[in-house]
């Protein structure tokens, strides 16, 4: 591992003081997926500024909704009473995502901001625009199987890991951050960018800025989150479709749809969204939808089979999420999640 400095903060001024001043710096709270980018030397650190042990481990009610701080663990967020009932879509992401020990030490800020898990990236002797800017893309001519099939690029091909940040896209969550400039608010769909020519930039974060909350706006509709993946234990995704509809009587009066493993970023669909809207629920109209929601996408060589399992996840999801399909375990809970429901293409 590369030599760096370690530092802890007592309070987010002074950690966002702290990599704000040293080039090169990173904050660190659970480090689960980025101390393993520090070991196989893919992040080099200058100075990790640990914010483990800032005050940012509540969550609470605001403005209707709820606010979960940054430092709640994982685990914290998924059994949470409220997070299970009114937006069971979070719950599910969370606790198909990883293991009991990793949601233990993973965090509610950190979980979105993971690196992607392109074998190319996380291998130094490959060429990777994201690692190394300027070098190639190993992927868009190697073993693309597990990449995007939308809002690529030239540079970069890679997709967003994260299971929560699929939920919390559906579900039109924002991100509260404080930095060298002050606080400011980020629509969570606006928090990740496509690759276009500079793939290692992941966020709109700028350099310093720290996410201290998360905050689920007021919903009393349904939400549900699924993934397929290749082996049933904590694999990530090959694709997955978090849902959340609101209703109007026994019309969908908004849909939120928001796909994962198949771009840069959570993918949302919008023109699949308006096509729900105002409609009755029935299996032809959520057909329609998935045709709508996959009419743009660009698979590469290997992942084309990427198309008809996500028409069919996102079909599910809606059924489910509707109510026209029962769920497979309670909703909140990663039976719900379709958990070993499907392994591999």
């Amino acid at each position: 591992m590369y030599p760096f400095q370690y530092q802890r903060a007592t309070t987010p001024e002074q950690a966002v003081a702290a990599v704000a001043k040293v080039s090169g710096a990173a904050f660190v709270a659970g480090g689960t997926s980025q101390l393993d980018l520090m070991k196989e030397d893919v992040l080099r650190p200058s100075l990790l500024v640990d914010v483990s042990p800032l005050p940012l481990k509540t969550i609470s009610a605001f403005e209707g909704g709820l606010r979960l701080g940054a430092g709640v663990s994982n685990t914290a967020a998924a059994i949470h009473p409220e997070v299970q009932a009114r937006y069971p879509a979070v719950s599910e992401a969370l606790l198909a995502g990883a293991s009991t020990q990793i949601r233990n030490m993973a965090s509610m800020g950190g979980n979105p901001l993971q690196r992607t898990r392109c074998p190319y990236f996380r291998d130094p002797a490959q060429p990777c625009n994201k690692r190394e800017p300027g070098t190639g893309c190993a992927a868009l001519k190697g073993l693309n199987r597990v990449h995007a099939i939308f809002g690529a690029s030239t540079a970069c091909v890679a997709t967003h890991p994260s299971d929560l940040a699929v939920a919390l896209a559906a579900l039109d969550a924002q991100v509260q951050v404080t930095g060298p400039g002050g606080t400011r608010t980020i629509a969570f769909p606006d928090l990740h960018r496509l690759p276009g020519d500079t793939p290692q930039q992941d966020t709109t974060l700028v350099p310093g800025e720290l996410i201290t909350s998360i905050d689920l706006p007021s919903f009393t509709g349904r939400s549900h989150y699924l993934k397929v993946r290749e082996r049933a234990s904590y694999a990530f995704a090959l694709v997955s479709c978090a849902v959340a509809l609101e209703m109007d009587g026994k019309k969908i009066r908004r849909a939120r749809v928001a796909l994962g493993g198949v771009a840069h970023k959570p993918w949302r669909v919008p023109a699949a969204e308006a096509l729900l809207a105002g409609k009755k629920p029935s299996e032809k109209l959520f057909r329609a939808a998935t045709e709508v929601a996959f009419a743009d996408a660009k698979p590469l060589e290997h992942n084309a089979y990427k198309l008809t399992m996500g028409r069919n996840l996102m079909l599910r999801a809606l059924l489910e999420t509707s109510g026209l399909q029962p769920l497979q375990g309670p909703a909140g809970t990663a039976f719900a999640a379709s958990v070993g429901g499907v392994g591999g293409e």
